[in-house]
């Protein structure tokens, strides 16, 4: 029963960080459980777009019917990012704005090399799986709401 908690937390996180904390702390674990599994559901994801990106990317590109757009709102804020802060910027806004998934793209797509992503990507999530586990567990009123 303890694995399927585990599992869940893991598998909310590879999507969305927050869904870690939020599902861990519903689900009843420890902190410390919560915040272990919500650091390796997102590098899970970092380490399968990393390693399989370029498949995922080939394949998107053979039924895209017309070419993306260039410059989309979307794409300018990713340069502003990466000119700004750079890959440690793209690391640190991951768990909060980017998903793990879009993170690891946009630093994919700047050419930082794949060593330099899982080592960026595991600091933050390290980090932010603390932060983010913690205030969840600690603020007063959140425990009705989440647990």
């Amino acid at each position: 029963m303890q694995f399927a908690k585990y599992l869940s937390v893991t598998i909310a996180s590879t999507i969305k960080f927050a869904g870690g904390p939020l599902s861990g702390a519903a689900l009843g674990l420890t902190w410390i459980e919560t915040a272990i599994c919500t650091m390796l559901g997102m590098m899970i994801s970092v380490v399968l777009v990393t390693y399989a990106g370029a498949a995922i990317q080939a394949l998107v590109k053979r039924f895209r019917s017309a070419p993306p757009k260039r410059f989309t709102r979307r794409t300018r804020m990713a340069i502003r990012i990466w000119k700004r802060f750079g890959m440690n910027g793209i690391a640190f806004l991951t768990p909060l704005i980017l998903t793990p998934i879009g993170g690891t793209i946009l630093a994919l797509s700047f050419g930082v090399n794949r060593g330099r992503v899982l080592v960026s990507m595991l600091v933050s999530a390290v980090l932010w799986a603390i932060v983010q586990t913690l205030f969840f567990y600690l603020i007063p009123g959140l425990k009705g709401v989440v647990g």
